[in-house]
């Protein structure tokens, strides 16, 4: 502890001490009683690596002395790993469980510390994640080169009964300003309403807060196609969490959500990026988590393994602004393959458009009899959050209205078949391509070995099936911790020498999973 006292400088001065040093009687039975390979060790020198220089600095060090923020991210990095992901059990814990008390120097902070403290970290957490990530290159752990991504759904900290419509959020926010204005009666006092002053502002803010999410929800329903509008009425919002998303969970249930990606490096346990969305979808997520990788590990992916829903136009535009390489099928996924369902294809023709052969001289289609077709028009096309351009092109009526295949082909021959092309679908015809090849199918083999087990560990070894607090910023956090914690020590068993002290490394993540 000296050590870090000394790192910390004068700094240390604005810190309690706590209860127990090194040298202390009750910490040496504890230490005694402590196996040589716990989680509690392996914390202890794993969390040595973390620069907690900047975030010592933002205590202002003025009032009561704070606990030590050493001890305070040990506390929290081991219940994380432990699967107790609330700060009010860290509160019990810190005074019961045994290793967390040899941990902790024996400080008990309350309840309240504890969640002030892990909103605390929160600008730290990504650049504690980088320096992990970049030791590990550094050090010749991965090259941070091949990575799989995927995303999954984990609820939101709030209730799925709890969702409003307009007229509903209207309602609410005119009640809670009359209650501000003149306060009612026990009697009069909905269930739902807050009873004190300073709980009638909270729920101020955050109906306040959805009803701007929401009006930005009827803008986008309104900007869709009519066939896929929604009446105004069924566009809902949480009035618990805002902020998140609403879909169907893994289970069927419609409720909030938060979308968590994760960047998993194919050559290490290593978790190479991440970040947590408020989307029901994938969609566009290739771009920003090939930046999050950049950012955090400090390199660009050469290759990049994903299932069917990170196909789009806008995401391989992503990979080829970024010289990445995506593996991905196209409108065909894992699940679908062992449901033996038919790929996906023209509701109204039986001959696909992939039995179109593309001619890049002359800058049109040949259809399997061998007519060209030719331009009709160009148009713009909404997707969920950008348009794309397309280029139509139709066979002349005189060869359908002839050909013998026209009943397979199209329903209306005199007006011809109609084909269209995107801007840039040269993208999608090379990834068609190079995932037929052999060198294709076997790497993507590795995506369900890295970053399908990673989240089946988060999930189930984790605990984290649930968000434990509100907003998309503490669910950034818990998920950048969560991912700090399993970083930290890939890397600390990795460079770990053996020593008489020391057991055989815990499980890597792909392992334990």
């Amino acid at each position: 502890m000296l050590e870090r006292r000394e790192q910390f400088g004068n700094g240390a001065d604005r810190f309690a001490e706590p209860p127990w040093q090194g040298q202390s009687d009750e910490w040496l039975q504890l230490d005694e009683r402590l196996p040589l390979d716990h989680l509690a060790r392996q914390i202890e020198e794993a969390a040595e690596q973390l620069d907690l220089v900047p975030l010592m600095e933002s205590y202002a060090g003025v009032g009561k002395e704070a606990h030590r923020p050493d001890l305070m991210v040990k506390i929290m990095l081991y219940e994380i790993r432990s699967q107790r992901l609330s700060p009010a059990q860290w509160a019990k814990d810190v005074k019961e469980n045994e290793p967390l008390r040899w941990l902790s120097r024996g400080i008990e902070p309350s309840r309240t510390c504890l969640y002030k403290f892990r909103d605390r970290v929160a600008p730290y957490v990504d650049d504690w994640n980088a320096s992990v990530l970049r030791l590990a290159v550094e050090r010749d752990l991965t090259t941070a080169r091949r990575g799989a991504l995927d995303g999954t759904f984990v609820d939101a900290s709030a209730s799925r009964r709890q969702l409003a419509n307009e007229e509903r959020l209207d309602q609410r926010r005119r009640t809670v300003q009359a209650a501000l204005n003149e306060r009612p009666t026990e009697e009069e006092r909905p269930a739902w309403l807050a009873s004190t002053f300073q709980g009638l502002m909270n729920q101020k803010e955050r109906y306040d807060r959805a009803d701007e999410i929401l009006q930005q929800r009827l803008e986008q329903n309104e900007g869709r196609q009519s066939s896929k509008r929604k009446p105004r009425e069924k566009v809902l919002v949480s009035l618990t969490d805002p902020e998140s998303a609403l879909g169907r969970d893994k289970l069927g249930v419609f409720r909030p959500l938060f979308n968590v990606q994760l960047m998993c490096d194919l050559d290490s346990p290593l978790v190479l990026a991440y970040d947590t969305f408020a989307t029901t979808h994938d969609a566009g997520m290739v771009g920003p988590m090939l930046q999050r990788t950049m950012d955090l590990a400090g390199c660009k992916l050469d290759k990049l393994l994903a299932d069917s829903g990170y196909v789009s136009l806008r995401d391989l535009e992503s990979c080829s602004a970024a010289d990445a390489k995506l593996f991905a099928p196209w409108r065909e996924n894992d699940y679908s393959c062992q449901q033996g369902k038919k790929k996906a294809g023209n509701q109204f023709t039986q001959i696909p458009k992939t039995e179109f052969e593309w001619l890049e001289e002359e800058q049109t289609y040949a259809c399997p009899e061998g007519h060209h077709l030719k331009f009709w028009r160009q148009k713009k096309e909404p997707r969920l959050d950008y348009e794309i351009t397309l280029r139509m092109y139709t066979c002349p009526a005189e060869h359908c209205c002839g050909c013998s295949r026209q009943t397979q082909c199209t329903p209306n021959p005199q007006k011809g078949r109609t084909v269209s092309r995107m801007q840039n679908e040269e993208l999608l015809d090379e990834l068609r391509e190079r995932m037929e090849t052999t060198e294709a199918k076997a790497l993507y083999k590795l995506r369900s070995q890295t970053v399908e087990l990673a989240y089946a560990d988060m999930k189930e070894h984790r605990g984290l099936r649930r968000f434990r607090s509100r907003s998309l910023r503490r669910a950034k956090t818990q998920v950048g911790l969560a991912v700090l914690t399993h970083n930290l020590l890939t890397v600390q068993h990795a460079l770990a020498k053996p020593t008489a002290r020391q057991s055989p490394a815990e499980p890597s993540l792909v392992a334990a999973a």
